[in-house]
């Protein structure tokens, strides 16, 4: 009897050990960092008939303004993204940046795209209610820029600090001896936004920016001592400029901009005020340029606008979404005192945009645009469409 209880003791000691290794090869094992790659494109196809007393200027016809193909990519914390796009004949790169995630709150980039200045921040050129961004951003407003950026995302604020180099350092290549002449700049959004959940939204902000000088080599030596504010009409089907100042012997420019967005139920306006101005060497007169917008939303099949927040704005409506935009936009590069004459712009448009899916949106969009005060006065009645497809 007591060899078989020993015997017994014994198979159970033993089994033992087994039992602790089976126990240790099912419990959970930690995960491994995926990396994920993603290709990503955009594709537009537009369509415009134009009305206008400068008929010779303005034909109308089709287009493909922009296409585009790139991919993005993200191993745990870290992302980044590579663009390249294809337009009027000729490509170029877009965006080009590596990212950091500390945690939901804060992230930093680092590359080439556009830093946040004001409620247009919040989406890309494509994916503009309006159709076309409105003529004061894309006049005091920056394309991508080669800089740093950090953003904290909280429940109630949002707050972006950059800087940057002048849009030219993408551009050219440059010899070692003007890397010391090259423009810098430094910009900073705050957003406070007491609401956000669908249906209810309210959003008040202010951002501002200094900058040096930009590349001047008209002359064929390069004074960088230019800052120069354009915007063609807002149709990209034909590209006629519509306001243009160029303000030479610059020494910095400083420009701030406030915002306001408010929502509810499924109605929505968003406005922003522009005001730059640009301080002058050789006693010569302080530049001041502004612009305002303002744009009023509305979901005639939908339920509710959505926030954004990373991007500090209305989100992109769901599929099956239809909605009605409404803009005025005033635009001023003319300042008497200063001796510049850039033109004055007025602009009316209402878009439609329908949301077919999230890769396919179609808008149909009417606009009024008249130029004055300035190197042109012109009028331009424009009826477009534009079928876009982005992945």
């Amino acid at each position: 009897m007591n060899t078989y209880r020993l015997a017994i003791a014994a198979m159970a000691m033993a089994a033992l050990p087994l039992h602790a290794l089976s126990q240790t090869a099912e419990a959970p094992q930690p995960e491994k960092t995926k990396f994920e790659i993603h290709p990503t494109g955009r594709i537009l196809l537009d369509g415009g008939g134009f009305i206008s007393p400068q008929h010779e200027q303005f034909k109308s016809g089709f287009a493909i303004p922009d296409a585009r193909l790139g991919v993005k990519m993200k191993y745990g914390k870290w992302d980044a993204k590579i663009d390249v796009g294809f337009a009027y004949g000729k490509v170029g790169l877009k965006d080009l940046y590596i990212g950091y995630t500390f945690n939901p709150e804060h992230n930093i980039k680092i590359g080439s795209f556009i830093h946040q200045f004001g409620l247009q921040s919040a989406t890309s050129s494509s994916m503009k209610p309006t159709m076309e961004e409105p003529v004061s951003n894309a006049v005091f407003n920056d394309s991508r820029q080669l800089g740093v950026q950090y953003e904290y995302s909280g429940q109630k604020f949002l707050a972006t600090a950059s800087l940057h180099l002048e849009p030219a350092s993408t551009t050219y290549i440059l010899a070692p001896e003007q890397f010391t002449k090259e423009g810098y700049g430094v910009r900073s959004r705050l957003v406070y936004r007491p609401w956000h959940e669908p249906g209810k939204m309210l959003q008040v902000g202010i951002s501002g920016a200094f900058a040096t000088p930009q590349r001047n080599a008209s002359d064929g030596v390069d004074t960088h001592d230019l800052f120069t504010f354009k915007s063609n009409f807002p149709t990209r089907v034909t590209q006629v400029t519509a306001i243009d100042a160029e303000v030479d012997h610059a020494r910095n420019l400083f420009k701030f901009s406030p915002e306001i967005m408010a929502s509810y139920d499924r109605f929505a306006i968003e406005t922003q005020y522009y005001w730059v101005g640009v301080n002058r060497t050789d006693g010569l007169k302080r530049f001041a340029g502004q612009g305002a917008y303002v744009t009023l939303r509305g979901l005639i099949l939908g339920d509710t606008y959505s926030y954004d927040m990373m991007g500090g704005g209305i989100a992109t409506p769901a599929p099956k979404n239809l909605e009605l935009v409404l803009d005025y936009n005033y635009t001023s590069l003319t300042d008497r005192g200063a001796g510049i004459y850039g033109g004055r712009l007025n602009d009316f448009s209402a878009t439609l945009n329908y949301y077919i899916n999230k890769y396919m949106i179609a808008r149909l969009h009417y606009s009024y645009t008249h130029t004055w005060d300035g190197p042109t006065h012109m009028s331009l009645n424009a009826i477009m469409a534009r079928l876009q497809i982005i992945f």
